[in-house]
């Protein structure tokens, strides 16, 4: 598995992923290339927030919070 780099967004700097001047159409990005690459970062989870991970029990019970409960009826 390939791990990325933190990437940041600079305000009326380049692209990020590739430092290209950014076309305001695909902001911050530089071309749709850049911007899907980006998104397809995002989506394979490539991309993660530092902190400690979640015991199994921990991810369940937060899963479990946030997920509505069906009616009994």
């Amino acid at each position: 598995m390939t791990v990325f780099e933190p990437v940041s967004i600079r305000v009326g700097g380049g692209c990020p992923l590739c430092n290209r001047p950014s076309e305001p159409r695909f902001r911050p990005f530089c071309s749709e290339r850049c911007q899907q690459l980006d998104l397809g970062r995002w989506l394979t989870e490539s991309y993660r927030v530092p902190g400690q991970p979640l015991e199994e029990d921990e991810a369940a019970e937060a899963f479990s919070e946030t997920t509505p409960r069906p009616d009994d009826d």
